[in-house]
């Protein structure tokens, strides 16, 4: 177990190696799933505001569960989540050309029309944080679609930590990240 400030990190962050092989997987965990990824509260009017700039590359479907839920729902855990297209795809999901799965938030951020990444959950996948009363947690989240990133974050010698390196400074900061890199040192 690693501790830094309040949070508990699984020391599977250090040890498992991860990388996406979205030519592989085709951003099947966008799809795939119980329900719609985590989402903050403070993220829900960002999900929002993006609306108008991603409208077009969001799916008829997709756009009809927005007008009728909206852009989360609270699940059985009463967690915010983001809405999903019958029980699969995130609402959020575009295609390219190739059947690829991808974020079309991200993409309006890559193309510089919104600032707002995406939902720090999915940035964070396979991480996973949980709040609990005085602490919070981060797991690696290990699913079986995802095998093919672990083949290929073992051939990267990238590990989990290395490869979520820009979202969790995004989260949590680049000294908590720096504090994270000194603890794999001292490990190895």
């Amino acid at each position: 177990m690693i501790l830094i400030d309040d949070t508990i990190i699984s020391p599977d962050l250090l040890d498992e190696y991860f990388c996406c092989d979205l030519a592989t997987c085709h951003g099947i965990c966008c799809v795939e799933g119980e329900s719609g990824a985590p989402v903050e509260a403070s993220e829900i009017a960002a999900l929002e505001a993006a609306l108008p700039h991603i409208w077009d590359d969001l799916s008829p479907k997709a756009q009809a569960v927005i007008r009728r839920q909206g852009v989360v729902y609270l699940d059985e855990d009463n967690e915010y989540v983001t809405s999903i297209v019958q029980g699969e795809d995130c609402v959020f999901t575009c295609y390219d050309e190739k059947g690829v799965c991808g974020c079309a938030i991200e993409k309006a951020h890559h193309a510089g029309k919104i600032d707002f990444y995406k939902p720090i959950s999915c940035h964070l996948y396979p991480v996973r944080v949980a709040q609990y009363k005085g602490f919070r947690a981060i797991n690696y989240h290990r699913w079986s679609v995802c095998e093919a990133a672990r083949r290929r974050g073992i051939d990267c010698r990238l590990k989990v930590y290395q490869f979520l390196k820009e979202p969790l400074i995004r989260k949590f900061g680049q000294e908590w990240y720096d504090r994270l890199c000194a603890a794999d040192r001292q490990v190895s």
